[in-house]
């Protein structure tokens, strides 16, 4: 996986979240097609977490709303990789996303059990 900015301006932080969703399930899909090359073919479908219900909602139900008829057609390829069961999207709630001490301010005690959960015993705080 990659982590990089991204190309466009999100005006929703759904709209965000669909076109990162959309981004790691591209990349998700080449690691399963890469180890297919290699004969370990995945039975189940991939995983992809989100913490966002409304963009979940949105991959499921094709209908356009106002708030979200401008996001770029290329991000709608989700909702055909779920159709086709390729991959499944869950829901992550936000005590379990771990990345948000590489993206959020943070209280120290939410830090610290972030720390613990990424194996940093020892995090120095002044």
């Amino acid at each position: 996986m990659a982590s990089k900015k991204q190309a466009t301006v999100a005006q929703l932080t759904l709209e965000a979240e669909y076109v990162e969703i959309d981004e790691g399930t591209s990349q998700a899909i080449s690691l399963c097609r890469i180890l297919e090359d290699i004969r370990e073919k995945q039975d189940e479908s991939t995983t992809v977490s989100c913490g966002n219900k409304s963009t979940i909602a949105m991959t499921k139900n094709p209908v356009h709303h106002s708030r979200t008829k401008h996001i770029t057609i290329k991000y709608h390829f989700i909702r055909e990789v779920e159709a086709t069961k390729e991959i499944k999207l869950d829901y992550s709630r936000t005590k379990h996303q771990i990345a948000d001490i590489f993206t959020k301010a943070l209280s120290r005690p939410r830090f610290q059990e972030l720390g613990a959960m990424l194996g940093v015993t020892r995090v120095c705080i002044k």
